[in-house]
């Protein structure tokens, strides 16, 4: 395009942008006429156009999907939503001046009608499936629509997409219905999750490591959404991001061009980050060996590589090219998007067509479980592990890539915030970064270590598990305090859009927060959450299903951290307790253990029976002597940390009656003690009064 006049270059992006759904169609048919994947069935053939139907309406899903996606982001944190935004200040609330943003309002339709499609396609998907999975050509007899209804209820594929279809469909309700702040966020987190379901159904989701394989294509799935909607939403407003308007106030339309490319980089390169990072993970999953490579599901996968990596150096050349020169003027807002969106879309176009065909190959390893499984493989998914000794503290794995990808973001990010602040000129301790970085190490260990692998077969270990993950690395990471640090580091948005610190900012200040950080609510909830967890069937789900596994550790990891902030952190909080109160609440929580680690250890009743007593362990204490172990491994693990805690309630109390009396130190310098004279004053009255009643007294 070197020869192609300035002025052309985005006309020339449009008409390469535009083929972007007839190249992935291409590749799709291509794709599947080259694996084989849509040749008839010998045995229980669904019929052409199921066979046809099915990777297209894929496709459709997976593309309307991700520009949903890609658009509620958009919206609800990257465009204004008007030409003069009004910040709200001490009890005042937000408005929207002068006119809607044109692309504001262009992003917000696109979403809504792009979410009206990706529910019928979730939909279609749903019914093809059925037909593919029973061998069935579609059809409107009682035979096809019973096991139809039976297989939305009982069966997992069944299960997964009916929940993304009810998941799409409440997202066009509220993409429809609110276009709040408030309501779109609703909307975004409504339309991720339903990744959830996706990487449910995903390839490998039943190999032999189920974990690693849902985490990885659930992470790929997420950056994908992130990074090809991006690219799709900034093909719909790249027309509008230099429209100016007389109501707009200190910002040209190069200018807010070049803030729109710049946030959507930013997340276009954290996106990258985890599409390649999990492909390498799931790949792995899928072949073993170089020599697999070679086969029509390895080439697909070697060709999706390539176009990725392409991907990402146009990407990076855009960053470092285009969005200077649009700041420079040297470039116009659409002829700047257009250059950063032309041939990324048809590439893109082609990756996700390139997805839709590799989730109809059979990969070479193979994904059905065993014919006969152990009674450990059959519960947990797994072999057992070896007996429990020093050792297999250290050397037993089995990385949850979910919390690696959390891990590594929050340690990229802290360090980010840290490198600014210091840069600035501001102070922030090195031992409180030291303190974070270990609250990590010690995050990933539980997540992915001994305690991880052990605590599905152990109740011992799990126990172990619990309690390191409420209160051993919620302590370290609020040492660390890196709220307060992001805070400190991140720049306010001056155009009315809601950044990273003004969603933290609203979610400190919101409701809900009031409600789960008050000092009792924590307290209660640290203490008594543990009661509801192992005493109703709440353990057994977080045991059976992967979701509930990992929804145990986001809620104990934020028990602890709520609990240890309301303690000893520096992370803003709506209120918080004195500190006799914190001493108070520390102790009721300590005792509160030990009573309940007590009753463990003194009863005989197995908890989760089906569970631990049925695993065919040949190794270690019988079951019931492993839960009384837990008990006072729960009576152990909870002194040390709270006995620290009380240390830095004492240290905390200390220094803040030093505070004090600095304070008033300073404020008696100012004042002359006329606080201390007044003071004295008054005693000074009282004894006149008092000696004059005397007085009176006796000569009476």
């Amino acid at each position: 395009m070197a020869n192609i006049a300035e002025k052309d270059r985005p006309r020339v992006a449009l008409w390469l942008a535009l083929p972007a759904l007839p190249i992935a169609l291409i590749v799709t048919v291509l794709g599947l006429w080259m694996a084989g994947s849509v040749a008839a069935s010998a045995l229980g053939d669904p019929g052409a156009f199921t066979r046809w139907g099915l990777p297209i309406a894929r496709l459709i899903h997976d593309g309307a999907m991700t520009l949903t996606i890609g658009t509620l982001i958009f919206a609800t944190a990257i465009l204004p939503r008007s030409t003069k935004p009004h910040r709200a200040g001490p009890g005042e609330t937000s408005t929207d001046g002068g006119e809607p943003q044109p692309a504001f309002l262009r992003t917000v339709n696109v979403a809504a009608g792009a979410a009206a499609v990706w529910t019928l396609a979730a939909a279609a998907v749903a019914v093809l499936s059925y037909s593919d999975a029973a061998g069935l050509p579609l059809s409107t007899d009682s035979a096809f629509t019973s096991g139809f209804g039976d297989f939305l209820v009982n069966i997992a594929m069944g299960r997964a997409w009916a929940a993304a279809t009810i998941l799409a469909a409440l997202t066009t309700t509220l993409a429809f219905a609110l276009r709040s702040p408030a309501g779109l966020a609703c909307a975004t987190v409504c339309a991720m999750s339903v990744i959830i379901p996706m990487a449910l159904i995903g390839h490998a989701s039943g190999g032999d490591d189920h974990w690693g394989a849902v985490n990885g294509i659930g992470l790929h799935l997420a950056g994908v959404a992130m990074w090809a909607g991006g690219i799709g939403a900034l093909a719909v407003v790249a027309g509008l991001l230099g429209h100016r308007t007389p109501q707009v106030t200190g910002k040209s339309g190069n200018v807010m061009g070049a803030d729109v490319l710049s946030r959507f980089s930013a997340l276009a390169t954290a996106a990258l980050f985890l599409v390649v990072g999990s492909g390498v993970v799931s790949a792995l999953i899928r072949v073993n060996h170089l020599d697999q490579l070679g086969s029509p599901y390895g080439i697909l996968l070697l060709l999706k590589l390539f176009l990725s990596v392409i991907l990402a150096f146009l990407g990076l050349a855009h960053r470092r090219s285009v969005i200077p020169r649009l700041r420079a003027g040297d470039l116009s807002a659409r002829r700047a998007a257009w250059s950063v969106i032309g041939v990324e879309v048809a590439i893109m176009s082609a990756v996700m067509g390139l997805a839709t065909v590799l989730g109809r190959t059979a990969p070479p390893v193979p994904e059905e479980q065993p014919a006969e499984m152990t009674p450990a493989r059959r519960l947990t998914g797994y072999e057992l592990p070896p007996e429990l000794h020093l050792p297999e503290w250290i050397t037993v794995w089995r990385f949850d890539w979910l919390w690696v990808a959390v891990i590594v973001f929050l340690a990229v990010a802290y360090t980010r915030w840290f490198v600014r602040v210091r840069r600035r000129g501001d102070s922030w301790s090195v031992w409180r970064l030291l303190s974070f970085y270990v609250g990590l190490i010690a995050l990933f260990y539980i997540t992915s270590g001994a305690p991880a692998v052990y605590g599905m077969v152990l109740f011992s270990m799990h126990m172990v598990d619990h309690m390191a993950l409420t209160m051993v690395a919620p302590f370290f990471l609020v040492v660390g305090s890196p709220i307060a640090l992001a805070l400190k580091a991140m720049g306010s948005r001056n155009d009315g859009t809601r950044g990273p610190r003004e969603w933290t900012l609203t979610l400190i200040h919101s409701k809900y927060a009031a409600l789960v950080t008050n000092p009792i609510f924590a307290a209660v909830n640290f203490a008594g959450s543990i009661i509801l967890f192992y005493n109703t069937d709440v353990f057994g789900l977080s045991l059976r299903y992967h979701v509930g596994h990992e929804l145990m550790i986001v809620h104990f990891l934020l028990t602890g951290y709520i609990f240890a902030v309301n303690m000893i952190g520096l992370d803003p909080l709506p209120r918080r307790a004195t500190y006799p109160m914190r001493l108070v609440m520390l102790l009721a929580t300590m005792v509160f253990h030990a009573f309940y680690a007590t009753s463990l250890m003194g009863t005989e009743v197995l908890i989760q029976p089906d569970w631990f007593g049925n695993l065919g362990r040949p190794w270690g204490d019988s079951a019931i002597a492993d839960q009384k172990a837990g008990a006072g491994a729960m009576w152990g693990i909870g002194e040390v940390p709270t006995l620290l805690l009380a240390l830095g309630v004492a240290i905390g109390w200390s220094r803040s009656d030093e505070r004090e009396t600095k304070r008033r130190d300073r404020e008696a310098d100012r004042s002359g003690e006329a606080e201390l004279n007044e003071y004295n004053d008054m005693f000074a009255r009282l004894a006149a009064a008092d000696a004059e009643q005397k007085r009176r007294t006796g000569r009476n």
